[in-house]
């Protein structure tokens, strides 16, 4: 293995004392006394306040240098500022940083519609930008409606769709849910999601999916008496749920299940979507298409950008726009987020991410598992490409180790890694790295990981 590059972007952790530093607590005391308290997590372990990035480097406000084994939640595939998307951002924010958004359309927000048409699986595709994953998520449930003129949704256990009130109802966290619960859209069914390798759990999952489609329910657990499923959405990994992996024929089951009842199927791949699993839609491992592809994250390069894209006889269920559209925004198809997004879409192509994703994250799937082997409190490692999923238990039983990840996180973070609590209880550590992570600086890191994950658990 070829050493550790010295070059900020391509080096290993470089941390001084266990941060945070003053200059980090100095901008959470700051953050404490002007943000909204429900947004950021503060204690005196945790965070660090980011400065600068490059590709798979972060430094922190007091100079400290970390391993992004994050990705900024899978943001950064092509690594952090990439020169190629920097540029192009330039390029545009000196030509012309905002338009009219469906009034005055501009000419690269053309480009990337054409692209993601190109790159979807039906032809004449159409398609919806917006600015958040939840907003795309909502452009794709109000699809389904009209196309299928059904109100009701199946969703399933463990899906995290986003937190805009459309999308919260389909989200089953209960404790993102709950405050909310008598103001959500009640006609929402929650299937099992299965899980690869656990016996049974592929039938139960389908089994529900077509009693729900053809009876209907309500609310979380799925009480009978609910409209009748016109959409179904879910996520073909589960991020946030701690990297859940189905088993083959999940996703085509789900497909097959829905078609025959009339249902439009959604398939959400804001995290996976564009390269992260190994192929450049999580769907093309099965070779399974859904009706709606709602896509973020990666997208933009590093800008908010997001799309709801779909079949034609779907998207024609939106009506010609006679001067007022029935889903806008201002800052529809923003320039500047376009021209990174068709700076991103070229080096995904061109520098065959999703096949460096596959193999990057077979490798390190396969490190942690050797590594790991012999630490009692970890369950199980796996992914599938760069979404990968360390799970936690609590030592000497099977009983997920509720917060575990977080301790990992802030564990990781005096080592100089970064990475992110998942799943329902905190049981799991979540790893996106970028795809153009180096190979020293996966090692480095996984190592490091693992340190932590021993001194954090065991």
């Amino acid at each position: 293995m070829s050493p550790l590059s010295d070059a900020f972007g391509f080096c290993g952790p470089s941390v001084g004392p266990t941060p945070p530093g003053p200059a980090s607590m100095a901008l959470a005391a700051r953050l404490r006394s002007v943000e909204s308290r429900n947004v950021t997590f503060l204690s005196e372990a945790f965070p660090v306040f980011w400065s600068e990035a490059k590709g798979a480097n972060v430094r922190d406000a007091d100079g400290n240098v970390y391993l992004d084994l994050t990705g900024a939640f899978g943001v950064a595939l092509a690594g952090h500022a990439h020169p190629e998307i920097v540029a192009a951002i330039a390029a545009q924010a000196d030509r012309l940083i905002h338009g009219m958004g469906d009034v005055h359309p501009t000419e690269v927000r053309v480009q990337v519609l054409e692209r993601l048409a190109a790159m979807a699986p039906w032809e004449g595709a159409r398609c919806v930008l917006a600015s958040s994953g939840s907003e795309a998520v909502e452009i794709a449930l109000k699809t389904g409606a009209l196309a299928s003129g059904r109100p009701g949704i199946l969703a399933f256990r463990g899906a995290y769709h986003g937190l805009t009130m459309g999308a919260l109802s389909t989200t089953y966290r209960r404790d993102f849910r709950a405050p909310f619960e008598s103001r959500l859209f009640e006609d929402v069914t929650f299937a099992p999601f299965p899980r690869a390798g656990r016996e049974g759990e592929l039938e139960t999952s389908l089994d529900a999916v077509e009693r729900a489609l053809e009876a209907g329910g309500r609310g979380v657990g799925g009480a009978p008496g609910g409209a009748r499923p016109g959409t179904v959405i879910l996520e073909p990994i589960q991020g946030r749920a701690g990297i859940l992996v189905p088993p083959p024929g999940f996703l085509a089951g789900v497909v097959e299940r829905a078609r025959a009842t009339g249902a439009v199927v959604v398939f959400d791949e804001i995290f996976t979507g564009l390269g992260r699993t190994g192929e450049v839609f999580a769907f093309d491992h099965e070779n399974v298409a859904p009706d709606l592809l709602v896509l973020g994250k990666a997208l933009g390069g590093g800008m908010p950008l997001s799309a709801c894209v779909g079949s034609p006889d779907v998207m024609t269920a939106w009506p010609t726009s006679r001067g007022e559209a029935m889903h806008t925004s201002t800052f529809l198809g923003h320039p500047l987020s376009c021209a990174s997004a068709l700076a991103f879409l070229d080096i995904l192509d061109r520098d065959g991410l999703a096949g460096e994703s596959g193999r990057k994250g077979q490798e390190a799937i396969a490190h942690l598992r050797v590594a790991l082997s012999g630490v009692p409190a970890v369950r199980e490692v796996r992914g599938r490409g760069l979404a990968i999923g360390v799970e936690l238990q609590e030592p000497g039983s099977t009983m997920p180790a509720a917060g575990a990840g977080a301790r990992v996180a802030e564990e990781a973070l005096t080592r100089g890694v970064l990475v992110l609590p998942a799943g329902e209880t905190g049981e799991v550590v979540e790893l996106a790295p970028p795809a153009t992570i180096t190979q020293p600086q996966m090692h480095d890191g996984l190592d490091r990981l693992v340190a932590a994950i021993e001194a954090a658990v065991a």
